[in-house]
């Protein structure tokens, strides 16, 4: 279990996990056996990981653990809490990402990672935007939705998911001062696909499936996506590579090869930081010592020479270990850290850590020039003629017609994307482009400076004059507009230089819906809750502060009228127009019994009546914070909800004995519609997030991820394309 950083409760979390739910799990037995209580991992910041070794079936069908077990699903889709094995928190730890840092993950799905990098971002909870963003990449294009679905738990308006070939993702440009610069990033993830031979322990299909031949088959695919993400890091910045897999085919050999490829100047091992990381637990030296490769059939191979040639597409030299001694020991593959299941009760891991410190061997070329092909002029062809003592190019110098057509078509191909661009519309890429396969993707639209849309949300809302309308945009470029959504400044640029290059999946938090009545209150648009925290710094009107005890009336109670709230609540209520608000919890320090932590609501308010907007889950959260019984609550709500359904069930028996009840069952519907209110529009999807964190889990050997890639290695073998 870890507690998201992110979150602006952790505290009260961490507090209401020790204190109350690992408190009853003491002396508690379920089916004869002891429940071992939740143990923090020391090598975690600030106790927000523990270690559990309580099972989905137990959790799920012990009674003594339903309390708990409501708990978790409940906060882990509020993105509060995630379910994430111990070893696969380390990787971001790692990368040590700081708010201004730009970071790519390049194999993202589903996510768990990608939220711990999001959390590390939003280090400074005063900070709205932070200056950095996340990039998260995956090959397939379902397990990308996936990922949305876990990163939109976190509600930031840095991150973005991308849908690319992840050993081909491309290169992007920013727009830095009025020129062009190639995108590099700060941190990169590199977390492979890989057999997933380390996961045995909890994923029995590991041992039904596993053959050598899976490793070999990965081999070359995670060796092209480590040397493209060191490609795309900057100069001193850290790349982490890692797999949950214990074969050195797919760990030390990628990572050796790596390092020979930089010829040892550009690329480095770092230090794990062994005084902070599992000082006080077992660790494996990673030594690339020689070693055979074995093919299916039963083939031992000791050197590459020994591979007969029609083997040489399934073995690769890269796979066998350096033979200079020298070369190998300056490589420092004992830096590299190797965990085995049974030495600290986890799963089996890899983790590397490496430094640029200067581009690539062969990225240290300039970049090439696009000429046009040489032609023939009667029975001579102008060439380029080079000489080892020095390179003399020779060309032909075009016509004064050629430099006018070439001109012309020039412009024309840039006008359609300078017109994009100042329209602010960020589409997919053309169909010739889109060699992957999924949804068609709505285009990004920016809202442009004097669109007469925002004018009347400024004016509404009071909003601060620092507030950046320009990061805001929508998914519809014709008809009304029914979202808001906004991008940090870093994305928009991100985006708008980039929009031919990048099948961009989602970006943006929602900030504000269209309300079909609004426009009669003066505004069109009400606040979303899921950007509420990010919009509040700059609202300055259409604030209400309330008491704790109006924060309960508000998340217990669906309409409540505005004379069961407090006198002063009432006062300032009084004064305002109908239409969107926002409701704001202070703590008071002079009463430490009560919520400690600020609370920042979406709400409306009617002419009689006062509401918050506020999805099911984060009311049950934040109501746990002020130390109500939700349980309860909960079990009261499902008699309700059983009572309803033997009304209609009634009713439905008195319409078959001749009643007319068809305007009673559609008032009790628009009842219970009424009830849903902006709940409905938050659903979860119908697999947990708790229940996909595991990458292993619900993959297919023959899945559409595993043949793109390793199609390319062997046609006639299967593998299982497992990544932690």
């Amino acid at each position: 279990l870890r507690v998201s950083l992110y979150c602006s409760h952790a505290k009260e979390i961490l507090h209401c996990l020790k204190e109350k739910y690992f408190k009853e799990l003491q002396d508690l037995e379920v089916d004869g056996q002891k429940v071992e209580v939740p143990q923090s991992l020391s090598w975690y910041p600030e106790e927000l990981a523990w270690h559990t070794n309580l099972s989905r079936k137990i959790l799920r069908k012990s009674p003594q653990l339903e309390k708990f077990h409501q708990f978790l699903v409940s906060e882990t889709e509020c993105g509060n809490i995630s379910r994430q094995e111990a070893v696969s928190m380390i990787p971001p730890l790692l990368l040590n990402v700081n708010p201004h840092h730009k970071v790519l993950d390049m194999c993202a799905a589903p996510g768990s990672k990608t939220a711990q990098l999001i959390e590390m971002l939003h280090a400074d909870m005063n900070v709205p935007f932070p200056k950095g963003f996340v990039i998260a990449n995956d090959v397939d294009n379902k397990r990308c939705y996936l990922l949305v679905h876990q990163a939109k738990r976190l509600n930031s308006p840095c991150i973005m998911v991308v849908n690319h070939d992840a050993s081909s993702i491309p290169n992007l440009q920013i727009d830095v001062d009025g020129r062009k610069e190639v995108l590099f990033y700060d941190r990169i993830l590199c977390d492979v696909p890989c057999s997933g031979d380390g996961t045995m322990r909890k994923n029995i299909d590991v041992w039904k499936k596993w053959t050598t031949q899976n490793s070999l088959q990965l081999h070359g695919l995670q060796l092209r996506i480590a040397t493209r993400g060191v490609e795309q890091l900057a100069e001193g910045g850290r790349m982490v590579y890692s797999t949950c897999s214990l074969n050195p085919i797919e760990n030390e050999a990628v990572i050796a090869s790596l390092l020979e490829k930089s010829q040892g100047e550009n690329v480095s091992l770092d230090g794990l930081g062994k005084s902070f990381f599992f000082s006080a637990q077992k660790r494996i030296l990673c030594i690339f010592t020689p070693l055979k490769v074995m093919l299916k059939d039963g083939q031992w191979f000791e050197e590459w020479k020994d591979v007969p040639s029609n083997r040489q597409t399934q073995i690769r030299p890269t796979m066998f270990p350096v033979k200079d001694e020298e070369k190998l020991k300056a490589m420092n593959l004992e830096r590299c850290l190797r965990i085995l299941p049974h030495h600290q009760n986890t799963g089996g891991f890899f983790v590397a850590v490496l430094i640029k410190k200067s581009p690539m061997p062969w990225n240290k070329r300039q970049p090439k020039v696009h000429q046009k092909l040489p032609q023939r002029t009667g029975d001579t062809e102008v060439t380029a003629a080079n000489s080892d003592n020095g390179s003399e190019c020779i060309t032909e110098e075009p016509t004064l017609a050629e430099n006018e057509e070439s001109k012309k078509v020039q412009e024309l191909q840039n006008s359609d994307t300078e017109q994009s661009k100042k329209e602010g519309v960020c589409g997919p890429p053309p169909s010739k482009k889109m060699k992957l396969f999924g949804f068609k993707e709505d285009p990004f639209v920016f809202l442009p400076e004097d669109d007469p849309l925002f004018l009347p949300i400024q004016k509404f809302y009071a909003l601060d004059p620092s507030f950046p309308k320009m990061n805001l945009l929508t998914r519809t470029q014709e008809g009304k507009k029914r979202q808001l959504y906004m991008v940090s400044k870093e994305l928009r640029n991100v985006l708008l230089n980039n929009s031919e290059k990048m099948k961009v999946i989602n970006t943006g938090i929602k900030v504000w819906s269209r309300n079909s009545d609004g426009e009669q209150f003066g505004c069109a648009f009400r606040l979303a809750q899921e950007g509420i925290y990010t919009l509040y710094p700059f609202i300055h009107a259409r604030i209400i502060n309330v008491c704790i005890e109006d924060v309960k009336i508000l998340l217990t109670q669906e309409n409540p009228f505005l004379s069961k709230f407090s006198s002063e609540t009432q006062k300032k209520v009084k004064d305002m127009a109908m239409g969107s608000i926002v409701l704001k919890y202070d703590p008071d320090p002079e009463k430490p019994d009560d919520l400690q932590c600020p609370i920042v609501l979406c709400g409306w308010q009617g002419k009689t009546s006062l509401r918050a907007f506020v999805p099911k889950n984060e009311r049950l959260h934040y109501l746990r914070m002020m130390g109500v019984e939700v349980f309860k609550a909960k079990r009261k709500e499902e008699e309700s909800e059983s009572k309803t359904e033997e009304e209609v069930q009634h009713g439905l028996a008195q319409t078959e004995e001749g009643m007319d009840v068809e305007d009673k069952e559609n008032d009790l519907v628009t009842k219970m519609e009424a009830e849903v209110g902006e709940e409905s529009s938050h659903s979860p999807v119908e697999s947990s997030a708790m229940e996909v964190e595991n990458k292993s889990e619900d993959l297919d050997p023959s899945s559409k991820n595993a043949n793109s890639h390793v199609s390319q290695e062997s046609k006639d073998t299967d593998t299982s394309n497992v990544k932690d």
